[in-house]
């Protein structure tokens, strides 16, 4: 038995994808994943398909937040000004994208949003911060009270297929199972399923494997960003292609 999903969402009606795509799609990912196999240990390049990429970018955002920072529960205190990602990756916030799912022109305490970098060529620019934790800080707030607005990850020209040939060999990652994130240490170790790659293509399913390695590490080994945007949710990111980590099997 195996088992898959696919969902659409919009501010609008019109914003849907119609039920058939969904179902569609739905049905032929899980159709995809017959016939799994399980991997040795073995360290290799990972590919996070954009919706698993985003949960990538929403630690970081946990760990530049004013409640772990200024409780100093967080891998990356102090982290402003530093360089954090690699130098290809770039992040902006932007709350006024019309009908995006995180737009709102003010926060939860009713301070006003604005357009701002959050990160630039790989070096932080910006925390996350109400005006409680901003005061805690004592910086002042980003307008961050309940959360992030419409995170916007640059992207390079790959496409999926391109991003695939230029890993080569290695595991495609799309879904992850459990929460496997410390936010003290950074330390990441999650189970997950998705596809052995090998010269480029897919070659088969896997399945029960963990795939481990530290965000402060993983962060800077970001290899390339797809143009596979997936924008249904506030974190609007392609697929990420790590250039190595642990992969866990029998």
């Amino acid at each position: 038995m195996q088992r898959d999903y696919w969902y659409t969402t919009g501010r609008g009606a019109s914003d849907l994808r119609p039920a058939a795509e969904v179902g569609r799609i739905a049905g032929e990912r899980t159709l995809r994943r017959l016939n799994a196999r399980k991997l040795g240990t073995l360290d290799c390049p990972v590919l996070f398909e954009a919706p698993e990429a985003s949960d990538l970018i929403g630690a970081f955002v946990s760990a530049v937040s004013g409640g772990s920072l200024y409780r100093k529960s967080s891998f990356l205190l102090d982290s402003l000004g530093t360089q954090v990602f690699s130098p290809n990756v770039s992040i902006s916030e932007d709350p006024h994208i019309p009908r995006a799912r995180g737009s709102t022109p003010f926060d939860n305490e009713g301070v006003a949003t604005a357009q701002r970098d959050v990160v630039r060529d790989g070096v932080v620019q910006g925390y996350f911060l109400g005006s409680y934790s901003a005061r805690k800080l004592g910086m002042v707030s980003t307008g961050n009270a309940g959360g992030s607005h419409n995170l916007v990850v640059a992207h390079g020209d790959d496409d999926l297929p391109a991003l695939l040939k230029r890993m080569g060999r290695g595991l495609f990652v799309t879904e992850q199972l459990g929460q496997g994130v410390n936010p003290v240490t950074g330390d990441y170790s999650r189970g997950a399923a998705g596809f052995w790659v090998e010269d480029g293509v897919i070659a088969y399913p896997v399945e029960e494997i963990t795939i481990a390695g530290n965000l402060k590490s993983i962060y800077r080994d970001i290899v390339a960003i797809g143009r596979d945007v997936d924008r249904r949710g506030s974190r609007h990111t392609g697929s990420i292609l790590i250039g190595r980590m642990t992969v866990a099997g029998h």
